[in-house]
């Protein structure tokens, strides 16, 4: 499969009822009275009668059912050329439904990606979409229809696991179909959501307008976004959730073309939990200023030729690079699929990494420093609490990313099963963390680099910056790679002197790459971002360290050789300055 970690603007969060009342501009959530629990009422009432009545004759009754409404009030402004070109506000709710029947020890869901086929695809189709208004029969309604597919499809799936035990052979491993886990109650207070409409528009409409000062920048935007996300579950075994959580972002973003016509993008995102974390007006002038200034260097670096050799990673780049090598491969659901690479299935107690590399996932912390995280969550989309997970310790795999779908080495979830909206959950990452037991200072880390240039002979190595995404491969028809997109890389020379270049790629295999690097700096660095996979877009963060590397390979990035716009920008040429006479 393809993952991709991508910092973007696109959040995918949601919002309480309190705050939909609201208008559009300065929102703030109201003391009234908390009308959550009256939703989750009729969900549990509607579960109840699930689990008891729906049953085809000749056939069991559901031993297990999960019901979930995921809500999302969002905000969202966008400025170009110093306009506002998008003001907006939005609510809407996502539904999920999971129905199991058989038993904990085997039900309808297999191991295998032919067994997953557990959806039932009549000419009818339920939707997701829950209603916003809080109307109990509206709400049962819905998922009284989503459990009916749910069901027959749940049913399908059994009865098809079970014919296989005719023609295909077991391994034999004792495997469980579903974890047997505590219920948990909980109900976060309502947390309040502000978003100062009008003030954040004035302050977009001038910092889009500074990109005014460089005409090479043909193209640019500014973006607010503030969603909250409220989350309200339930499930057969008794487990009651309600929960919220808010992430703010702002981006900076611009595009130039080089004289060759290579397009280049720059960009800068900074997420925060609350509204005051944002940059400030003058901060966010600097971020406009900063990205800019990137641009223009970019726009005259010289292109770099496909590479191999000793290259520094900073924080974000590392973060990113154990993300896609390390993270992706140790999610539980990937070691059971035979469509899937399962680069360290069996591996638990052997050395995978350098021995002075440690790495785990906690959900559980909301900042690193004094930098907000955006894979904090206190439940996970399966109703398990979060927690710390040890995943490579000194270099030796300890074990797996779970939801609630065992693997052989693991019998029971580690609170990483999650999902966007709608979406069925898996084990996937939340803050992912790496450490290192073997640094030196920035400098040192450079002068080792130095070092390793002139033993291997190596006209130059390179230092990467601002890595702005990434992607992996995991599945057997195509090969194990990932793929990194740096922003910002430097070529180093044996005399120290750096320069700018442009128009390359990370690529490399996993295993190789990752046992590549020799050292780490004592300095750290944070990256948000969002990471698609089978089960949707979710908030995550790596942390990370600088590290040496005695090889990587760049290849040379798709070039689209276009000519620029024949007439100049009416924004910055003589026409504007007509305008401003009249």
């Amino acid at each position: 499969m393809r993952n991709k970690l991508l910092l973007i603007v696109m959040l995918i969060f949601s919002a309480s009822v309190l705050v939909a009342q609201a208008g559009p501009r300065k929102l703030t959530a109201r003391k009234s009275f908390d009308r959550r629990p009256r939703v989750q009422k009729a969900m549990i009432d509607e579960m109840e009668r699930t689990m008891k009545r729906l049953k085809m004759e000749g056939f069991d009754l559901p031993y297990f059912t999960a019901m979930e409404m995921k809500e999302t009030a969002s905000r969202h402004l966008r400025s170009r050329y110093g306009a506002l070109y998008k003001s907006s506000t939005d609510r809407y709710r996502r539904l999920r439904v999971e129905i199991r029947v058989g038993s904990y020890v085997f039900d309808n869901i297999g191991t295998k990606r032919s067994s997953y086929d557990f959806s039932f695809n009549p000419g009818y189709r339920s939707s997701v979409w829950g209603p916003i208004d809080d109307d109990p029969q509206a709400i049962r309604n819905t998922l009284w229809l989503m459990a009916d597919r749910a069901y027959k499809g749940a049913l399908k799936a059994f009865l098809k696991r079970k014919s296989k035990k005719v023609t295909e052979v077991e391994d034999k491993k004792d495997v469980l179909s579903f974890t047997k886990e505590k219920p948990e109650v909980f109900t976060q207070a309502p947390l309040p959501f502000s978003f100062d409409q009008s003030r954040w528009e004035q302050i977009a409409r001038a910092a889009s307008a500074l990109f005014e000062e460089y005409p090479h920048i043909f193209d640019s935007s500014v973006t607010f976004d503030a969603k909250k996300q409220t989350r309200i579950f339930v499930n057969s075994e008794g487990s009651r959730i309600i929960s919220e959580k808010i992430i703010y972002n702002v981006s900076v973003f611009g595009v130039t073309r080089a004289e060759d016509g290579m397009l280049i993008n720059a960009q800068k995102t900074v997420y925060a939990l609350e509204e005051s974390k944002l940059p400030s007006q003058e901060e966010l002038f600097k971020t406009v200023k900063q990205v800019a200034a990137n641009l223009k260097a970019l726009r005259v670096a010289p292109v770099l030729e496909p590479y191999t050799g000793p290259v520094i990673l900073d924080g974000d780049a590392t973060g990113v690079l154990f993300h896609e090598v390390i993270g992706h491969r140790l999610e539980g659901e990937r070691q059971l699929d035979d469509h899937e690479g399962k680069t360290f299935k069996g591996q638990i107690g052997k050395k995978i990494i350098p021995e002075f590399l440690s790495v785990y996932d906690d959900p559980t912390k909301t900042k690193h420093g004094k930098v907000d995280l955006n894979g904090f969550y206190r439940y996970d989309d399966e109703g398990v609490k979060a927690r710390r997970v040890v995943l490579v310790e000194n270099g030796v795999l300890k074990t797996f990313l779970t939801s609630r779908t065992p693997v052989e080495e693991i019998q029971k979830s580690n609170g990483h099963g999650r999902a966007a909206p709608g979406e069925k959950p898996r084990a996937r990452m939340g803050n992912t963390i790496v450490t290192s037991n073997k640094t030196v200072p920035l400098a040192k880390l450079k002068e080792m680099l130095i070092d390793e240039i002139k033993k291997q002979g190596k006209p130059y190595g390179l230092i990467i910056k601002n890595i702005v995404g990434g992607s992996t491969h995991t599945s057997t028809w195509g090969y194990q790679a990932y793929k990194g997109v740096p922003e910002l890389v430097y070529r180093v020379f044996p005399d120290g002197k750096e320069e700018l270049v442009r128009g390359v790629e990370i690529v490399g295999t996993p295993i190789a790459s990752i046992n590549k690097i020799i050292a780490t700096s004592d300095e750290i660095s944070i990256f948000n971002g969002y990471c698609g996979a089978e089960s949707g877009y979710v908030p995550v963060s790596a942390i990370a360290p600088d590290v040496l590397m005695t090889e990587i390979e760049l290849q040379r990035r798709t070039k689209k050789s276009e000519k620029g716009a024949i007439l100049p920008s009416p924004w910055t040429g003589p026409i504007k300055e007509k305008s401003k006479s009249k």
